[in-house]
């Protein structure tokens, strides 16, 4: 049992999704910077520093259609391509860089 336990622990199902990436994988640098700290237009937001939660709940918002403003129209069109733990994992990314 214990070696059936440390397979499935040892898939990449269950290892940490790499949120630098995914940022990279999922095109999030096309728009806001390869550190998400130069965003491509002025109004874009830069990402890097921000707080993991905030982040996490306005991509989340975002794709849902909860949110509905600003520059929400363009990353509507690429948040398809992100899953809720993909989002968590690449939020918990931006807040740990400077």
């Amino acid at each position: 049992m214990t070696l059936i336990a440390a397979a499935l622990v040892a898939t990449p199902a269950f290892a940490a999704l790499d949120g630098a990436k995914l940022f990279a994988e999922k095109t999030c640098n096309a728009c806001h910077g390869a550190k998400a700290d130069k965003p491509l237009m002025p109004n874009y937001p830069k990402l890097a520093g921000q707080n993991a939660a905030y982040a996490e709940a306005q991509m989340k918002d975002i794709k849902s259609g909860a949110r509905n403003n600003g520059q929400t129209a363009a990353m509507k069109g690429v948040m398809h391509l992100v899953n809720d733990e993909e989002i968590k994992a690449i939020s918990e990314y931006l807040s740990k860089l400077k």
